[in-house]
């Protein structure tokens, strides 16, 4: 499925998700961007009825009726919400660590915009939408600006290229690569792929990219070896630091990318205390403490005192304390 498509889908499920009554085609044509670009009714029409088929064939409840008495005759849509909403879910420890995981690195999507434009046409067409609605259907993305597009080209299979700066070099190189996918090495986030000027694979920090990203070729043209691990290939790049040990209390049914790679947990339930103790490794306090400053009150530095002093160092910031 193509990303506009995708996003024309997500855009119309926002929108019969969100509404408190049944659309009508014309409020539904005004919210989405898509249908308010048809150049014709016939092409909004043939589109539309495409698009609740593929609704349906997705398991997605999509209901026909009317809230007008006197004017039935108009069909309007809508999303039976307590068959939309999942049954209650239980997970293990394991399973919520993955789950924090994947809801930490997509914090910053781009269908939040797709969803903000559609609820403020709704409001704009006389429509009082229920954001509520929308819970856990808007992901999130990490907070390097050249993780979605690097994402978004490996998924697809497409070129990129951008600037890279490498020390001590302080103007940055264009580089033309192929990404093969991407990974986390020492709490940093890298892009693994094939260099076309050095016709080599190489890993990139995206901390050290500059400017935008720019995704060249056709949907498919990037093939990654079937040999190649991404996770062997930053171990084999990126030999791992030194590491030390850094102990934090934290509020039970949080912080689950901590505890994913925390060496050990003793829970507050065993030891009789409100909070778990995790021992997490660490190859430099200042990347630590950002991550922990993430989590807010939900943890708390036991130790060493570096790791502490940085985490203080920058709610102080933070708080405009000097």
């Amino acid at each position: 499925m193509s990303a506009k498509r995708t996003e024309r889908l997500l855009n119309l499920t926002i929108c019969l998700l969100a509404a408190r009554r049944f659309l009508t085609k014309e409020q539904i044509r005004a919210a989405v961007t898509a249908y308010a670009e048809c150049p014709t009714d016939e092409a909004f029409e043939r589109m539309f009825e495409r698009d609740k088929d593929e609704l349906r064939e997705l398991g997605i409840p999509l209901e026909t009726g009317t809230h007008e008495a006197l004017f039935g005759d108009e069909i309007g849509y809508r999303i039976d919400r307590g068959a939309y909403a999942l049954p209650e879910v239980t997970f293990t420890p394991e399973e919520l660590a993955v789950l924090g995981l994947a809801a930490r690195a997509w914090r910053q999507a781009s269908l939040s915009h797709a969803a903000g434009t559609a609820l403020l046409k709704l409001r704009a067409a006389g429509v009082d939408p229920d954001e509520t609605a929308m819970a856990g259907l808007e992901p999130r993305v990490g907070d390097d600006p050249a993780l979605q597009p690097l994402w978004s080209a490996s998924f697809e299979g497409r070129s990129v290229s951008f600037d890279y700066r490498t020390p001590p070099a302080d103007t940055p190189a264009r580089r033309r690569v192929e990404p093969w996918g991407l990974g986390v090495r020492n709490g940093r986030w890298y892009l693994v792929g094939f260099d076309v000027d050095r016709q080599a694979s190489r890993v990139f920090r995206l901390s050290r990219i500059s400017g935008p990203i720019k995704v060249t070729g056709a949907p498919g043209s990037v093939v990654k070896p079937p040999e190649v691990d991404i996770r062997e290939e930053l171990r084999r790049m990126m030999p791992a630091a030194p590491r030390e040990t850094a102990v934090v209390r934290a509020r039970p049914g949080s912080a689950y990318g901590l505890r994913s790679r925390a060496a050990s947990i003793s829970l507050a339930e065993e030891t009789g205390s409100e909070w778990d103790t995790l021992h997490v490794e660490f190859t430099g306090a200042d990347i630590l403490a950002e991550e922990l400053v993430s989590y807010g009150a939900a943890v708390v530095v036991d130790g060493p005192d570096e790791v502490r002093d940085a985490v203080v160092a920058r709610l102080r910031a933070l708080a405009g304390v000097a």
